[in-house]
């Protein structure tokens, strides 16, 4: 109680927290930037009026001016913000609940899942259903991520959510998914292998106002239920026995925790494909700065994995002119080096 009520102590934890604000509201004005950049971009050769006059003023723009930017830029950027958040999201939540740092969705295996299923559908319709491969793909690649999670999620609840088997059980499925790839990839036509590779590559191209619609609704449901265990996931990190002294059902909360985790990882991969390292290396990213407080670690974790990824959309577009790569490379180039220099690090420092 002293503690508490010591006017040091108060002014001290005053300027922690508007600090951590501060930092959090500084990444809001980078990725308005990055998010800004990235639509103004392109090989059309719109300048930044024109962009801004087709936002704004749909009417006074030629069409195709118009359809670049609202059925081409907009969606593309606005996804990428989306993607990045979830992934960051269910990264930043996966390393907490199993107090891992290599754990996310692309490690435990839930973008290999996505893989298959999407392979699995690609030729699926190419044999049987030509011209509608591009709609099932998205639900096969979404059932197969989630079915992967909940394979986790019932292993792990057999042996009460205990952390050790929930990472092992990943790794496991990990392999047996890109076994299955593997094995529809051998028995592929050329032109099946090779839209199979182009997803696998991962792309934001696919982007439309629907896709962007439902991964914003899964992210406003999601995100609040998340946040309000913000306090049981901070004693998390304490350990599994002062949690539980704590009053907090450790099991029940890691399980309930994987459920959110695969639907926010199976909405976002379905859509752009395999996008690896954002669900490791943004959650490092916000833990150095503000350390393990849910209340400042999960927004920042998904404002991070933002803007990382929106950065590899504008590189994506940048490196060669009227060529876009895919933007899984563009990630994982990214994201190697830093999280090398992370692992290789002696120390972090937390605020």
């Amino acid at each position: 109680m002293e503690s508490k009520n010591n006017p040091k102590i108060v002014v001290l934890y005053g300027k922690l927290v508007r600090r951590k604000l501060l930092v959090i509201a500084s990444l809001v004005s980078l990725l308005i930037t990055a998010f800004l950049i990235d639509v103004f971009t392109g090989s059309s050769g719109l300048t930044a009026k024109e962009v801004l006059q087709a936002i704004f003023y749909p009417d006074s723009v030629n069409a195709v001016s118009k359809v670049i930017v609202w059925v081409y830029r907009l969606p593309i950027a606005i996804m990428a913000l989306l993607v990045g958040a979830a992934l960051a999201i269910a990264g930043s939540q996966m390393q907490t609940i199993l107090n891992n740092p290599l754990a996310s969705p692309f490690t435990l295996g839930v973008s290999a899942a996505a893989g298959f299923g999407a392979s699995l559908a690609i030729v699926f319709g190419y044999r049987f259903l030509p011209g509608i491969e591009s709609y099932i793909v998205p639900i096969c690649a979404f059932l197969t991520a989630f079915l992967s999670m909940l394979l986790i999620y019932g292993i792990g609840k057999m042996k009460r959510g205990s952390t050790e088997t929930i990472i092992l059980a990943g790794v496991a499925l990990a392999f047996l998914f890109n076994s299955l790839l593997s094995l529809i990839q051998f028995f592929s036509t050329s032109d099946e292998l090779q839209a199979i590779v182009f997803w696998l590559f991962g792309s934001l191209m696919q982007a439309t106002w629907p896709k962007v619609g439902i991964l914003a609704a899964v992210l406003a449901v999601i995100i609040p239920l998340i946040a309000s265990n913000a306090w049981k996931l901070t004693a998390m990190r304490l350990g599994d026995e002062k949690a539980k002294s704590l009053g907090i059902n450790v099991e029940k909360l890691r399980l309930t925790m994987l459920v959110y985790i695969s639907i926010l990882t199976a909405t976002a991969v379905c859509f752009v494909g395999t996008v690896g390292f954002i669900g490791i290396v943004a959650p490092h990213i916000a833990r150095m700065i503000v350390g393990e407080d849910q209340r400042f670690f999960m927004p920042l974790s998904a404002l991070c994995g933002a803007f990382i990824l929106s950065g590899a959309s504008i590189l994506c577009k940048s490196i060669l002119p009227g060529v876009i790569f895919p933007i899984g490379i563009i990630t994982s180039l990214i994201g190697i080096p830093f999280f090398l220099a992370i692992v290789v690090g002696k120390k972090q420092n937390y605020w």
